[in-house]
């Protein structure tokens, strides 16, 4: 690991137009990214997409059809994967039943070499870095889903990898623990200041760990970008429905005197009003509104008219579904909205929008 020094901020891993075929079944086509040092990037995309091959391309467990993997700058396609600065968490975990929680953890040490009194130490920081301080003679039969998880990471960190690649690791973890295992990684993810590659097909749990997100469709990257802007800022309809829920529009930009733009759609009643918009007359966009940016109000004032199909209460808001003409949208009304009841199956309501709220995106 000698030759692999640390470099904060600067870019660790380079990915060059790696592709991937199975047969007749191509699996990654030409995806390049780059990943920077320190820094906490989620692979999110829908099953079968390509996320979990390219781990393993990282890893050495698969090698590419065609383009290269770099680290610092040199290639390590030739390298074997325990001779890569990587460490890797499955979703299966891959925990050995029949050893200690400390010596599964200390497995990736013991294979190097080291001295038995490093070993203890490394492993005593490793579960006290993880929660586990004191439950090293325990079993993993012994102790909880959560908590094995907690072992599978540990046994990943000890060994101190430059890139920690994890694939899917928390999918089999109920919610409530699920949700204190994304806490829990990103700060021990930020305690260590290593790099980490995160699979996952949700997209809250992408939102809520990433410095950065990177979609995937079909072999191939969507987008790349931090994740509210992959969130407010779609740069294409499939990101825009595949994160979060949506109601999208397809239309054409209207150009009126004095520079302003309208948006037209057969699925709307009016031109809407767009902001910042530097797309030439006549374009065809797409248009995605969410769903807590629909605002119920007055049918006499509103922009538009619809009728209240069902709702369903969730807690912090409650989702209604709309029919407007041959469309049915999805509207999010929240206590902070101000409004006191919510609208009734059949109820016909008004639907408002600020426009500084439409992402739009070219067809």
């Amino acid at each position: 690991m000698s030759e692999f020094q640390k470099n904060d901020g600067a870019i660790l891993l380079d990915i060059d137009d790696v592709a991937k075929t199975f047969g007749d079944t191509t699996a990654l086509k030409g995806v390049s990214l780059h990943v920077r040092e320190g820094e906490f990037l989620t692979l999110l995309g829908p099953s079968g997409c390509g996320k979990t091959t390219l781990i393993r391309i990282i890893a050495g467990f698969e090698s590419p059809t065609a383009g290269n993997v770099k680290i610092d700058g040199k290639s390590i396609l030739d390298a074997p994967p325990y001779r890569r600065p990587l460490g890797m968490v499955f979703q299966s975990l891959a925990l050995f039943p029949h050893l200690s929680v400390a010596d599964n953890i200390a497995y990736g040490l013991k294979i190097r070499g080291l001295a038995k009194d490093l070993i203890r130490q490394k492993v005593e920081g490793a579960l006290d870095m993880v929660g586990l301080a004191g439950m090293g003679k325990r079993y993993t039969g012994q102790i909880s889903g959560g908590q094995r998880q907690r072992v599978a990471l540990a046994r990943a960190i000890v060994t101190e990898p430059r890139v920690l690649l994890l694939d899917e690791p928390l999918g089999a973890l109920d919610l409530k623990i699920r949700r204190q295992m994304q806490t829990e990684l990103k700060q021990i993810q930020e305690r260590l200041g290593t790099t980490f590659i995160f699979v996952t097909h949700d997209q809250e749990e992408a939102l809520t760990m990433s410095d950065r997100i990177a979609v995937f469709r079909e072999g191939t990257i969507e987008q790349v970008a931090e994740p509210n802007v992959i969130y407010q800022q779609p740069a294409t309809r499939f990101v825009a429905e595949f994160v979060g829920d949506t109601n999208f529009f397809e239309g054409s930009i209207q150009s009126e005197i004095g520079g302003a733009s309208r948006f037209h759609s057969p699925d709307l009643p009016a031109g809407i009003p767009l902001t910042s918009m530097s797309l030439p007359d006549g374009a065809r966009v797409g248009v995605s509104l969410r769903p807590q940016h629909v605002k119920i109000t007055d049918a006499s004032r509103a922009l538009a008219q619809a009728r209240v199909i069902r709702h369903v209460y969730a807690g912090q808001s409650t989702r209604l579904w709309l029919q407007m003409g041959e469309r049915t949208l999805i509207a999010d009304c929240s206590e902070s909205d101000g409004r006191q009841t919510i609208p009734s199956p059949g109820q016909t309501v008004g639907l408002d929008w600020d426009p500084r709220n439409l992402s739009v995106v070219s067809l």
